[in-house]
């Protein structure tokens, strides 16, 4: 069978990029024997050695290196100039992988997903929810949202909205403990605490009306890594915890969290689509990250603007 070029380079390059050929076979979707062959007939068709093999990684040799930039872009080309051709025919289609943290694809973006699916039928989603953060090249995903400032050079990025945030406690927790009239009668209760699972970094809340500031840097007496968890801890009476409004707001309404100081507001987390600056941004990556942005606009919950 003739060689596949195109496809062989397309296997090099995700080798290259998720560090192994399983990795790289699962992204693409062929057997491992698949890769491994289309990586011999193109190294033979070259006459280079484009991979290092150790048991333990696979990396790329001096002359892979420069051959993987090129290649990359080559392969960019090609996927940018087929989904030019379908969208001069209104058609944009392909796979989008995206990242993004549970609260905003579980109650906001997935409920939301028919009017893109309505919009863009040819373009399939590959959700994955999670508090991680991950690396877009080696993992082969397109886009990215993540919240908080993000640091990373090696990213584009586009603030998009806001995640909101509010302090809150069972009914059950409050009747047992004492009023919380202020922020300061804050440190005297047990609260729950969130960590960043990337960076095990606290997140320090900030409460703020007027002119007035307080920031509760008590030690928490209980710390979490997922949204959804704090949740559960706060309905189950285990403190007071700040949760987005998003996720608490369902609560409020069945009377099993309660808001503590609705007078005084949380600084927001900042929502951010990121994707890598050595990827094209393609006509089907484009499409989701417009359509995410005006979906955030729309919603007052997430908006970067307060509504009036």
């Amino acid at each position: 069978m003739a060689l596949d070029r195109l496809e062989a380079m397309r296997a090099f390059c995700r080798i290259v990029e998720v560090g192994s050929f399983s990795g790289a076979a699962e992204s693409l979707g062929l057997a491992k024997t698949t890769i491994s062959g289309q990586l011999q007939a193109l190294e033979a068709l070259l006459g280079i050695k484009l991979l290092h093999r150790t048991t333990r990684k696979v990396s790329p040799t001096t002359e892979g290196a420069a051959y993987y930039a090129r290649a990359r872009a080559v392969i960019d080309d090609v996927d940018e100039l087929e989904a030019s051709v379908s969208q001069s025919r209104n058609v944009v289609r392909g796979r989008v992988r995206i990242e993004m943290p549970s609260p905003v694809g579980i109650l906001f973006i997935v409920p939301a997903l028919p009017d893109f699916t309505a919009r863009f039928p040819e373009i399939h989603l590959d959700i994955g929810c999670s508090e991680r953060v991950v690396d877009l090249v080696q993992e082969g995903v397109d886009c990215a949202i993540r919240g908080g400032v993000v640091a990373d050079q090696d990213l584009v990025c586009r603030t998009i909205g806001q995640m909101r945030l509010c302090f809150c406690a069972s009914p059950a927790y409050l009747a047992s403990a004492e009023p919380i009239h202020t922020p300061a009668d804050l440190p005297r209760h047990k609260h729950l605490g969130f960590k960043f699972p990337a960076t095990d970094r606290r997140y320090i809340p900030t409460l703020t009306r007027g002119t007035e500031h307080f920031t509760l840097d008590h030690p928490p007496s209980m710390y979490f890594n997922n949204g959804s968890a704090t949740a559960a801890a706060a309905v189950a009476g285990l403190g007071v915890a700040f949760l987005p409004r998003a996720e608490a707001e369902p609560h409020f309404r069945s009377g099993a969290l309660v808001e503590v100081l609705p007078h005084w507001q949380m600084a927001s987390m900042p929502l951010s689509i990121v994707y890598p600056y050595t990827r094209h941004l393609s006509a089907r990556v484009r499409a989701f990250a417009d359509w995410v942005t005006a979906l955030m606009a729309s919603d007052p919950l997430w908006s970067q603007l307060e509504k009036a």
